[in-house]
């Protein structure tokens, strides 16, 4: 029997997740992570993709924005990025990354960097909400169910991860019922991280597709472990405000504006523990629920 990993070693695991492999040319190849989808999470395409073109731009030019569309399901195989230096400026850059498997592009983003500038500053408040201690951990929830837990979750559904994931609203994660408003998760890596921003800023672009388009299903009492809903993530877009660390709590404060034609939107705020507003996303996904069998 072999021992369980460690959780400097999960968070080792993630960050070479989001190592690049150069092959020339603003090309890379990164590995696959199987977390028990079908198709590659499309968070680790969202953070490898980061860290491509990130790869391609002075450390003194931040990314400030991404917009990226998911077009084919990917495999659990590695994946080739190649980044297009768009523009370079004089405050502002600008990359074009494409993702490859067997040939074929499964996903493209556009990714803005700038220097570091002063101007006016706002932002919005961060609401309040139990502090992380005080809410259960995703994964202690699930363990929880037991035998209620589908089958297809019970093993990829319930191993420990790299990033710890607690949603304060305690909902039936089996049949939850239709309320309004979204979700706030707390979220952090499990053990510290690199000093490197970028390993940060992609590890949250990551993250930030974990549980976005469930706050499309809040509303109508849906959940994903049961199976009943189809989803994919179709497009995912990324403000990057403030500096911040991700082996510290992050806020995800997410809701649902509109959802129709089969297709739900989110949109989602990431404070630090301190109230900062750091990041802010958006997504559209997919969104088909199965018919009961009768």
């Amino acid at each position: 029997m072999t021992d369980a990993p460690t959780t400097a070693c999960l968070v080792e695991d993630l960050v070479a997740l989001m190592r690049m492999e150069p092959l020339g040319d603003d090309r890379f190849r990164a590995q696959s992570e199987d977390i028990g989808t079908p198709a590659v999470f499309g968070g680790q395409v969202l953070g490898q993709s980061l860290m491509a073109a990130c790869l391609t731009v002075e450390p003194d030019r931040p990314v400030h924005s991404m917009h990226a569309y998911f077009l084919l399901p990917g495999e659990h195989a590695p994946i080739d990025y190649s980044v297009d230096r768009v523009r370079d400026g004089r405050s502002f850059t600008t990359r074009h990354v494409l993702a490859r498997q067997s040939g074929r592009i499964i996903f493209e983003m556009a990714a803005s960097f700038q220097t570091r500038d002063r101007g006016v500053e706002h932002q919005l408040a961060m609401p309040e909400v139990p502090p992380p201690e005080a809410v259960p951990s995703e994964l202690s929830r699930r363990l929880a169910l037991g035998d209620r837990l589908p089958a297809s979750f019970r093993v990829k559904g319930t191993q420990p991860h790299g990033i710890e994931f607690r949603t304060v609203e305690q909902d039936d994660l089996l049949a939850p019922l239709p309320r309004e408003g979204g979700s706030a998760v707390w979220m952090r890596a499990v053990a510290p991280l690199p000093d490197d921003p970028n390993v940060h800023r992609a590890l949250l672009a990551y993250a930030s597709d974990h549980g976005l388009l469930r706050a499309a299903m809040v509303p109508h009492g849906l959940s994903f472990l049961t199976g009943q809903v189809r989803a994919a993530s179709l497009d995912h877009a990324m403000w990057f405000h403030r500096d911040f660390r991700f082996d510290d709590w992050l806020l995800y404060v997410i809701d649902s504006p509109s959802a129709g034609g089969a297709r739900g939107l989110c949109r989602g705020s990431v404070f630090s523990r301190d109230g900062r507003l750091v990041a802010s996303t958006a997504q559209e996904g997919m969104l088909r629920v199965r018919e009961p069998r009768g």
